[in-house]
């Protein structure tokens, strides 16, 4: 599905995502979001530890970030400390991306960036 946006892994996974998910799930070889080193550093309670890098990544651009870990604490931290748009689209890790996921991330996407 050509959902019109960049896409980019931020996940743990790292090169591997492109190993092994990628092909599974049907995308090309991807960009890899790469970690800073003090990404594990404390913050509020309830952050995840990927919310700063993606933001600091997002650079004030609308992103849309996908996990199974996005917690209200992130939704927070998002609103308040990133300028741009941004959609923070949780899924069931059992269940991964359905079509009603993308449904949503496409509708969000024409929303921000009509075509």
């Amino acid at each position: 599905m050509a959902l019109g946006c960049r896409l980019v892994w931020a996940s743990t996974w790292g090169q591997e995502a492109n190993e092994v998910v990628a092909p599974r799930i049907g995308l090309p070889k991807l960009p890899v979001l790469e970690w800073p080193e003090n990404s594990a550093e404390a913050g509020p309670r309830g952050l995840h530890w990927k919310t700063r890098p993606l933001v600091e990544w997002a650079d004030g651009r609308p992103f849309i970030w996908v996990d199974d870990e996005i917690s209200a604490m992130d939704r927070l931290w998002v609103a308040a400390g990133h300028p741009g748009r941004s959609l923070l689209h949780h899924v069931d890790a059992a269940e991964g991306l359905d079509d009603a996921d993308f449904v949503t991330l496409a509708a969000w996407l024409r929303a921000v960036a009509p075509r």
